[in-house]
């Protein structure tokens, strides 16, 4: 943590070496502002507890634990749609931390007619909140406050999850910190007080995917003990009753996810996604528009070979960092010896590999080339020279978006890139042998 600063909560002052520039939130506790920070020339987002809370001494205390806590997790969450913690200070009239900046507010935005959410969207983040949330369990972190306002987007369309002051570790001996989250979103197990694990993280972001989808949240309720019996005891009907036209597949995974036996609601965060991902796969939802996006790159891909092993959760994470691309007859794409660390997978059409003028091999659809430079630790040149036969339409995927994927992921690529590798060298072994040559 930083040294202890001066405090001067207003625009144009400073905490610490961070330079106040304007509130970008306020909420019971805390205020959060917007700030720059000279050293790494960068905007952050610095989270300050009220003064008035910190004077208090049970609450005080409380929430000088949940930045203490969010603040430990700086080195471990790290993940593409996780914010990132820079830095954090505890003292006994101040307390703040500095997070990553996410400039596009939060799905509290989108909870409420008419500002509803397209279907696909919808399934789209809560698949990558999916995929967080695994990451934080295999680290033994359970987040405990997940609700719409710990979403962040960004401006691109992204997201971030933030707050994970009142985490739960399930690898360490360590105190917990108790009597915090957020009733609506609490699962029986939270309200009662029971030991939790991930599946109270599943409930809870089935009732942000319930309230997404429907645009109310699931119990209506006129004070606390009213709610807490109904998230204990009552079933609510399904999404589709606030919205007709949802897909019954949809109603099935809000249903699971928010089941209140733990034995019947999902074990692990992939098979929530699976069924996520499933919905897709089953062209249950209505594509948007853009032709160019993740669910019609996710359908494409199922229909390469390169692909066939992948499961339906991997080929989703694919989908969002592939680009597809149409190349026109006669382009050489790779040359032999230049620096490239790219994969191309062909949709359609045909590629001639070639080493000194010399046609070694004809690629169709489904076969992929530049994997070598892909999985190389250091120079990344390229061994062939590679030119498109016919117009084509190839499946781009640069390489450190492989390695930056999750393990199961990368770990898919990679047993790909040995298939081929294997299939290629029994070609190879087979023409030295037609040609009177000795086998490899």
């Amino acid at each position: 943590m930083s040294a202890r600063p001066t405090p001067d909560y207003a625009a144009g002052g400073t905490l610490g070496r961070y330079q106040l520039r304007r509130i970008i939130g306020r909420g019971s506790t805390s205020t959060v502002w917007l700030a720059w920070d000279p050293e790494t020339q960068r905007e952050v987002a610095i989270k300050c507890i009220d003064p008035d809370v910190l004077n208090d001494k049970v609450r005080g205390k409380l929430h000088r634990n949940l930045l203490i806590n969010e603040a430990s997790l700086a080195n471990r969450l790290q993940h593409p749609h996780i914010a990132a913690i820079h830095d954090a200070v505890v003292g006994d009239d101040h307390a703040w931390i500095v997070m990553e900046y996410v400039g596009g507010g939060t799905l509290e935005a989108h909870i409420q007619r008419p500002a509803l959410l397209p279907v696909d969207r919808i399934v789209e983040l809560m698949f990558k909140c999916t995929r967080a949330l695994d990451y934080a369990c295999q680290l033994g972190v359970t987040h405990r406050d997940i609700k719409p306002a710990n979403i962040l987007l960004t401006r691109d369309g992204d997201l971030k999850l933030t707050d994970f002051g009142a985490a739960l570790f399930t690898t360490v001996e360590r105190t917990q910190v108790e009597g915090v989250g957020s009733p609506a979103y609490m699962s029986p197990q939270q309200v009662r007080e029971m030991p939790l694990n991930h599946q109270t993280d599943i409930y809870s972001l089935g009732v942000v995917l319930y309230q997404l989808l429907a645009g109310e949240l699931p119990f209506q309720a006129s004070n606390k003990y009213s709610l807490v019996y109904q998230i204990i005891h009552v079933e609510p009907p399904p999404p589709s009753t606030h919205r007709p036209g949802l897909p019954p597949a949809l109603d099935d995974v809000v249903a699971r996810a928010m089941h209140k036996d733990v034995a019947l609601r999902y074990a692990t965060w992939a098979e929530f996604t699976h069924d996520l991902a499933q919905a897709f796969r089953n062209r249950r939802l209505k594509p948007r528009d853009n032709a160019d996006n993740d669910a019609e790159h996710f359908r494409l891909l199922r229909t390469l070979a390169f692909f066939h092993e992948f499961s339906d959760v991997e080929l989703w994470e694919v989908a969002r960092f592939t680009r597809l691309e149409r190349v026109a007859a006669g382009t050489l794409l790779m040359k032999d010896g230049e620096q490239g660390d790219r994969l191309y997978v062909i949709a359609e059409g045909e590629m001639a590999i070639a080493k000194n003028g010399r046609t070694l091999t004809i690629l169709t659809a489904g076969e992929c080339c530049g994997e070598m430079s892909v999985v190389a630790r250091e120079r990344k040149l390229r061994a062939n020279d590679v030119q498109v036969s016919t117009d084509s339409l190839l499946c781009v995927i640069d390489g450190h978006s492989i390695r930056r994927a999750s393990e199961t992921c990368r770990m898919r690529f990679y047993e790909a890139f040995l298939q081929v590798l294997a299939g290629r060298l029994s070609t190879a072994n087979m023409r030295l042998a037609d040609s009177g040559g000795a086998p490899a």
